[in-house]
C-alpha cells in the first residue's frame, strides 16, 4: 500500500490516506476522516513499519520507506493500465493577496499504483504516458491552499460574507462535518467564541485538474482536494512614498473547449468560446493584511472568440488561412448559450468590444462582424433595454495605419465610457477625500453601491480574430484606466487619471506584457507580435526584427507542433478516455465530435428561442445571478462553526508562526515581478511620486530597449509619441484632435506622426538637478 500523509501549514493536525495497490485496474483509496495529532501520526506509522518488517525484531530491515514528499495532489489519472498519481513536488510563491499565498507549480511526479506483480501491461500506455506528459504542468498552474483562483476576489469577499441570519438554519445540518479551509476570517457570533468558517464550491469552468479528481472527489475529505488554475499570475509593489501597495494579475483561462489558435476557433455546442481568459487585477494596500481590515480593489475583463460556429482550414499552409462560417444560425443559439453564462457569472451591462477588421479589400476579417452583429441584434430584442448587450465595433489596424489618429487616444475614450458602465469592486465605502475634492467623473460611475463597498456589475468582453496581440492592448487601456479609480477610491491619487511615461504606468504596462506574452504562448505558440509600445509608436527598430522572428515561430508552431499539443489537452482535461477496443487518440481524424456533444446524440430539451437566458437571471439584474443569495446559491456553500483561537482561523499564528524560530526569508519568500524601484529615476532629488512623468532618459529600465546608446535614446526621444493625458491636464501641450490638419512628416526615421508632449515642471527639486 501506499501511505498518503497531509498536514497543516503549522504542522499540528495530520490525515492520512491509504491507497490500495493489489488492484490492477480500480483505483481504491480510504481516507478514515480522522483528524490526528503529531505524536498519534508517529505512532501509527511507527506500528505500520513493525508490523510489515520481514523478520519480526530484525533491526536493519524498515517496512515503509518514504516514496516522495509532495505539496499536494493535482490529480488521478487512468489510460489503458493502473492508475498513476500526479504530485506537485516543487512549488514557488507568486503573490500574496491578503496573507493567502498564490503557488506556481515548478515540477511533478507521477507515480503508478499498482504493484508490479499485479500489473498488466500494455502496448499503447507508454504513447498515452508520454501524450499526457506533453502538457508542461510546470509552466503557467497555479494553486492556493486557502484561497479561491477560480473565482473572482468580488465572489470570494461578497459571497463568504452572506448574512448571519442566512446561515443559522445551516449550521445545525454542517456540525457533523469536519472543518473548511476557507476560513480566515469568519463571521463571529453573538457569543464571541465561535466562528462560522465558510467554503464555496469552486466554479468549474476555470479549474483544470477537474477531471483529474473525479475518481475521489467523494471519497476523500474536501482538504485534499487541490483545484488548479491555468493561465498568468504576476505581482508587482507600487511605492507611493514608502507605502506598499501591491498590484496582482491574475488570468484564467478556460478549460472548456481549451486548445491552441488554428484548432480551436469561435465556440462549441454548449457556449463556451476558445482562447477564453479572465483577467483580474487586484490592487491593495499591503500595510494591512487582513481581508476583514484592509482596503481591496478588483476590475474584471474577458476575451475570448467571436461565440459563432467558424473555423479555419490550416491545410493550404497559407499564413492567414481563409475563415468559414461552418453552421448557419439564424436564431443566435450559440451566442445565446456564451452570453447567459456571462449574465450568470457578471451581470448586466455585457459590453463587446470587437476589433475585427471592418474594411477589406478581398472580405475576410468582415465575416466574423457581419455574423455577430446579427446574433447581438437578435438576442437584444428579447432583453429589457436597459440590460441589452452593448456592441461597440472598432477597426483597430485600420486606425494604426493611419497617420492621422492616435490610436491609444480612441482606446483611452472608449476604457472611460466602459469603467464608467461597468464600476469595479472595492471592499470599503468611498473614502472622506472624494468628498472633500469630489471628481465629477466619479459621481458618474457604475456598478453598485452597497454599504460596505462598490460591486462591479458587467464586464468588457474584447475580442479581434485570435484574441492575442490587439486584444491585449485594448484590455491594458481598461485596465489603465480602472487603475486610476482603483486608486482614487483607496485615496491614493486626487484625480481618477493616470498618464503614460510614469512609474506606476511602466510597471502596469509592464506586467500586462509579461501578461499578454504568456497567454499568447499558450494559445499561439509565440509571444506577442504587437505590443503597447508598437501602438503608441515608440517602438525601437530593433523590434520590428523582433516582430518578425515572433511571426514566423507562430506560423511554425500553428503548422507542425499544435495538433500534438492538441491531443495532449484533450487527454489532460478528460475530453477524450482511452478504452479498450476503441480508435486511439492518434488514429481520430478530428476531434470535433469531442467537443461538440450534441453532434452524438440529440438534445432532450431545447433551448427557447425567444427565452434564452437561465430562469431567476433577469430578476436580480444588474447583479450578477451567482452572487445572489438565494437558495441554489446556498447549496454551494459549505458552513461550520468552531473556535476563534484553533490555527485554521487565527491567520496571524498560521502565517508567522510566533511560536518557533523561524527565518525572514522563508516568511517572505515572494518573487515579485516588478517593483516601482526598478522604473525610478537613478539619480537622487527627483520627485519619487510614482506618478510623475518622467523623461526616457531618466528612468532606471529604459523604454526604448537599448539603455546604453544615448544617441539612440535622443533620437527616439524626439520621434517619440505619448498618448497624452486627458485635455484637461495642464501637462499637454498638443492633443492629436487638434494639429490633425497639420500632417507633416517627422525628422529621423520613423515616417508615422507623432504626438509630442511637453511636461511641465513638476517641482523645484527638478529644476535644480536639471
Amino acid at each position: 500500500r501506499y501511505f498518503l500523509v497531509g498536514s497543516n501549514p503549522a504542522e499540528t493536525k495530520y490525515r492520512v490516506l491509504k491507497i490500495d495497490r493489489t488492484e490492477p485496474k480500480d483505483l481504491v483509496i480510504i481516507d478514515d476522516k480522522h483528524v490526528y495529532t503529531q505524536q498519534e501520526v508517529r505512532e501509527l506509522l511507527g506500528r505500520l513499519d513493525l508490523g510489515n518488517r520481514t523478520k519480526i525484531g530484525q533491526k536493519g530491515s524498515s517496512g515503509l520507506s518514504r516514496a516522495v514528499s509532495a505539496f499536494g495532489i493535482v490529480g488521478f489519472v487512468r489510460f489503458l493500465e493502473g492508475y498513476y498519481i500526479v504530485l506537485i513536488t516543487k512549488r514557488r510563491k507568486m503573490a500574496d493577496i491578503g496573507g493567502h499565498a498564490i503557488y506556481k507549480i515548478e515540477d511533478t511526479n507521477m507515480i503508478y499504483i499498482p504493484n508490479d506483480s499485479v500489473r498488466v501491461t500494455h502496448p499503447d500506455e507508454a504513447r498515452y504516458l508520454r501524450i499526457f506528459q506533453n502538457v508542461d504542468l510546470s509552466s503557467n498552474f497555479y494553486f492556493s491552499y486557502s484561497y479561491d483562483l477560480s473565482h473572482s476576489l468580488q465572489y470570494n469577499l461578497t459571497v463568504l460574507r452572506m448574512p448571519l441570519e442566512t446561515l443559522k438554519t445551516e449550521t445545525a445540518q454542517s456540525r457533523q462535518e469536519s472543518f473548511d479551509i476557507f476560513e480566515d476570517e469568519g463571521l463571529s457570533t453573538q457569543g464571541g467564541s465561535g466562528v462560522f468558517g465558510i467554503c464555496s464550491k469552486p466554479y468549474e469552468k476555470y479549474v483544470w485538474n477537474g477531471k483529474l479528481l473525479e475518481a475521489v472527489r467523494n471519497a476523500v475529505h474536501r482538504d485534499w482536494l487541490l483545484y488548479i488554475i491555468h493561465g498568468f499570475c504576476g505581482q508587482s509593489k507600487l511605492l507611493i512614498y514608502g507605502r506598499p501597495i501591491y498590484v496582482t494579475l491574475i488570468a484564467r483561462r478556460s478549460s472548456k473547449f481549451a486548445g491552441t489558435r488554428f484548432l480551436k476557433r469561435g465556440a462549441n455546442c454548449e457556449g463556451d468560446v476558445a482562447n477564453e481568459v479572465e483577467t483580474e487585477q487586484i490592487l491593495y494596500d499591503a500595510s494591512v493584511m487582513s481581508f476583514s481590515a484592509g482596503s481591496y480593489s478588483s476590475y474584471v475583463q474577458v476575451r475570448g472568440s467571436v461565440p459563432l460556429y467558424w473555423s479555419q482550414d490550416i491545410s493550404t499552409m497559407m499564413p492567414k488561412p481563409p475563415i468559414t462560417l461552418d453552421q448557419a444560425d439564424p436564431f443566435a443559439h450559440v451566442a445565446a448559450l456564451h452570453f447567459d453564462q456571462m449574465l450568470q457569472r457578471f451581470g448586466s451591462p455585457i459590453i463587446i468590444l470587437n476589433l475585427v477588421k471592418e474594411r477589406e479589400k478581398r472580405k475576410h476579417e468582415r465575416i466574423l462582424s457581419e455574423e455577430l452583429v446579427a446574433a447581438v441584434t437578435y438576442l437584444n430584442q428579447f432583453l429589457p433595454p436597459e440590460h441589452a448587450i452593448i456592441y461597440i465595433p472598432w477597426d483597430m489596424a485600420k486606425y494604426t495605419k493611419s497617420k492621422l489618429c492616435n490610436v491609444l487616444d480612441r482606446l483611452n475614450v472608449i476604457a472611460e465610457s466602459v469603467v464608467k458602465k461597468t464600476g469595479f469592486f472595492v471592499n470599503r465605502p468611498d473614502s472622506y477625500c472624494s468628498i472633500l475634492r469630489p471628481d465629477e467623473k466619479w459621481n458618474e460611475l457604475g456598478g453598485c453601491v452597497v454599504s460596505t463597498g462598490r460591486l462591479q456589475t458587467g464586464v468588457l468582453r474584447t475580442n479581434c480574430v485570435d484574441c492575442l496581440d490587439r486584444t491585449n492592448t485594448a484590455q491594458f487601456m481598461v485596465g489603465k484606466c480602472a487603475l486610476a479609480y482603483q486608486l482614487y477610491s483607496l485615496g491614493l491619487i486626487d484625480k481618477p487619471n493616470l498618464q503614460f511615461d510614469t512609474d506606476a504606468v511602466r510597471l502596469f504596462e509592464e506586467l500586462y506584457e509579461d501578461h499578454g506574452d504568456t497567454l499568447s504562448l499558450q494559445y499561439g505558440g509565440s509571444q506577442l507580435v504587437h505590443r503597447v509600445k508598437t501602438y503608441r509608436k515608440i517602438a525601437p527598430w530593433t523590434q520590428h526584427s523582433k516582430d518578425i522572428m515572433q511571426t514566423l515561430s507562430r506560423y511554425y508552431s500553428n503548422a507542425f507542433s499544435d495538433a500534438d499539443r492538441q491531443d495532449s489537452i484533450n487527454l489532460f482535461l478528460g475530453v477524450f478516455k482511452p478504452s479498450e477496443g476503441k480508435p486511439h487518440l492518434w488514429e481520430l481524424p478530428t476531434d470535433f465530435y469531442l467537443h461538440h456533444k450534441n453532434t452524438l446524440s440529440l438534445p432532450q430539451t431545447r433551448q427557447s428561442y425567444t427565452y434564452w437566458w437561465t430562469t431567476g437571471v433577469l430578476k436580480h439584474l444588474p447583479l450578477p445571478f451567482d452572487e445572489v443569495t438565494c437558495a441554489e446559491n446556498r447549496r454551494k456553500l459549505t458552513v461550520k462553526k468552531f473556535h476563534k483561537y484553533e490555527e485554521e482561523i487565527d491567520i496571524h499564528n498560521e502565517f508567522f508562526r510566533p511560536y518557533e524560530l523561524s527565518s525572514f526569508d522563508e516568511t517572505f519568500c515572494l518573487a515579485m515581478t516588478n517593483s516601482t524601484r526598478d522604473f525610478m529615476p537613478k539619480n537622487v532629488g527627483i520627485d519619487p511620486s510614482p506618478f510623475t512623468v518622467r523623461k526616457p532618459d531618466e528612468t532606471g529600465k529604459s523604454v526604448l530597449g537599448n539603455k546604453n546608446n544615448r544617441e539612440e535614446t535622443v533620437l527616439q526621444r524626439k520621434t517619440a509619441a505619448s498618448a497624452p493625458p486627458p485635455p484637461s491636464e495642464e501637462a499637454v501641450s498638443s492633443s492629436s484632435e487638434d494639429d490633425s490638419g497639420t500632417d507633416k512628416e517627422d525628422e529621423g526615421a520613423v515616417s508615422q506622426r507623432s504626438t509630442p508632449v511637453k511636461v511641465t515642471d513638476t517641482g523645484d527639486n527638478t529644476k535644480i538637478t536639471e
